[in-house]
């Protein structure tokens, strides 16, 4: 089974998004999919009630999941690692152990803007519509992943 791992900051909005979306399509006999954030500031809570009303909105339902923070351990644990943006990559980089923890880490968004680094912007203190947005860019960068991981 391959596993693989969504991170942002908090695990509470673009994180849980992403672990929800690549989920739906991805067969679960397969494919594990989780998340986690580089801060703990949210451990043990849900995703932000945006974040829910916007999966709900495309038919995903993310109120099982609950934030946790990243850790070492996470890199035995997963084969990939996805960042939301440069400042979380970086942090996920810093704890690795070797060379080979590093290869797991991937920007999300590079799936479908090639070597760019573009970030996935966290929508937390802005409006519904930064919700949307990130949805959308999310569900077009999982398209691809999902697309890679069933040809592999």
């Amino acid at each position: 089974m391959k596993k693989i791992l969504m991170v942002c900051l908090g695990n509470i909005c673009r994180s849980p998004l992403a672990e929800g979306i690549l989920q739906s399509k991805l067969s679960s006999d397969n494919f594990f999919v989780d998340s986690a954030g580089t801060a703990g500031y949210h451990v043990g809570e849900f995703p932000d009630k945006r974040s829910i009303e916007v999966g709900l909105k495309y038919g995903i339902d993310i109120t099982n999941q609950r934030s946790r923070k990243f850790n070492k351990s996470d890199f035995k644990e997963f084969d990939l690692i996805f960042a939301m943006d440069e400042s979380n990559y970086h942090n996920i980089i810093t704890m690795s152990n070797d060379e080979t923890d590093i290869q797991k880490v991937k920007m999300i968004l590079n799936e479908i803007y090639p070597n760019e680094n573009r970030n996935v912007p966290d929508p937390y203190y802005g409006g519904d519509q930064g919700f949307e947005n990130v949805y959308k860019m999310l569900d077009e960068a999982c398209n691809v992943v999902a697309s890679k991981l069933e040809n592999e």
